[in-house]
């Protein structure tokens, strides 16, 4: 097949299949706790006759150990030799990438790659194969394989459980002898798989939710959850963005201003999950909107990553300004790392099934529009337009 004007061959195909493919699993680095595979996934791949190795501890923190791997067939193996070895190796996070790898390795993780763009450039040059499986495109048929949403679905719960947890009163109404207390007032920015779940979580909490989101599409779905929906008129087309934000008009991002602000003023918990992809996030709670809410109120960003969105959000920090207690918090799914490393496992499951062959040999089938989508690194170029058109000379050389 061709990318940009140019052939390019598989690495691995049916006529020259790897006969001893060997999938490696390595340990993630702190504070990351889930691991790439849990021991059901290991066996369903060893069934699919593929030969996995797992590096001591690699489960740990989700609580798997290494006898649980063990008994699903994998075999315990140091790093060195899983990194030295491995014809496809598993790690979630682009930093832990070792730095000598089999030099026709194939890499696949959640690595952000228009984030990293320089990274990516520095691995084509390696001669490695990367998936990148936030790149998936976003389909029916790719359900299964939607490591964001499974993510995110625990991300939206537990930013609720963390609001509650920093909140200075109750969640739920209380009438008692002592007084009545009302419930809090939660207003969630962004209805997407995060804000949804959060909209669930709060709402069994005896909130009162309110919600925004430019997507005027996503309103029945937040009625039915029992929240109030929050509407902006004028807003782009978010229809084809893959269930995130879009850049938006100077007009209507004034009238959102006014809008939240006056919804800001009134709210005790604040949950933003606004992102979009490959720029920073959108500042949708200004300093001003934060200084005109009531001590004691509390916002969750879970869009911290890239930046948050409001104007004081600090990744992996906690900032107290003037009685408001902002988190910013992009790493929420390692909370629950039992359950997100199960339903991640099972997203590459799903996806590994389309790149092993029946012999449990690795094929590459870049005509399959998952396979091709996901792929951002191959045959020593990126082949992923969006991550190339990122790449300046700042970033090749970074």
């Amino acid at each position: 097949m061709t990318y940009h004007g140019k052939k390019v061959f598989f690495i691995y195909s049916q006529t020259n299949p790897i006969l001893d493919m060997i999938i490696g699993v390595l340990k993630e680095q702190a504070p990351e706790t889930r691991v790439s595979l849990v021991p059901e996934v290991v066996a369903a791949l060893v069934k699919m006759k593929a030969e996995v190795w797992i590096e001591s501890g690699a489960g740990d923190q989700a609580f798997f150990d290494d006898n649980s791997y063990i008994s699903a067939g994998a075999q315990i193996k140091s790093r060195s030799d899983i990194a030295t070895e491995a014809t496809l190796l598993l790690t979630m996070h682009g930093d832990n990438v070792p730095d000598k790898l089999n030099s026709n390795a194939v890499i696949l993780g959640v690595y952000q790659p228009l984030y990293n763009a320089g990274q990516m450039q520095q691995w084509a040059t390696k001669g490695y194969t990367v998936f990148s499986m936030d790149t998936i495109p976003r389909t029916t048929r790719a359900q299964a394989m939607d490591v964001l949403s499974s993510q995110a679905n625990i991300a939206g719960y537990k930013a609720v459980l963390l609001a509650a947890y920093q909140y200075s009163r109750y969640f739920p109404m209380f009438m008692t002898a002592a007084g009545s207390i009302p419930p809090a007032k939660v207003l969630i920015l962004g209805a997407g798989v995060a804000g949804l779940q959060a909209i669930a979580t709060a709402k069994r909490l005896g909130a009162v939710v309110e919600v925004f989101d430019t997507r005027p599409a996503v309103k029945e779905e937040v009625m039915s959850l029992g929240a109030k929906f929050v509407e902006v008129e004028g807003a782009a087309d978010a229809s084809k963005a893959g269930g995130y934000a879009v850049e938006q008009s100077a007009e209507f991002q004034q009238r959102q201003k006014d809008k939240i602000h006056e919804h800001a003023k009134k709210a005790d918990i604040i949950i933003t999950t606004a992102q979009i992809p490959g720029r920073k996030a959108p500042i949708l709670i200004t300093r001003e909107m934060i200084e005109d809410m009531r001590a004691g109120s509390v916002i969750i960003d879970i869009a911290a990553v890239t930046g948050g969105n409001t104007d004081l959000t600090r990744n992996n920090e906690t900032v107290l300004y003037k009685g408001v207690t902002i988190v910013g918090n992009s790493a929420l799914p390692a909370t629950a790392p039992s359950d997100a490393s199960k339903v991640y496992g099972k997203n590459v499951l799903n996806f590994l099934k389309l790149v092993i062959d029946k012999d449990g040999s690795l094929h590459l089938d870049f005509n399959d529009d998952l396979v091709k989508g996901t792929c951002i690194v191959h045959a020593g170029s990126i082949t992923n337009e969006r991550v190339q058109s990122m790449i300046t000379p700042q970033t090749a050389n970074a």
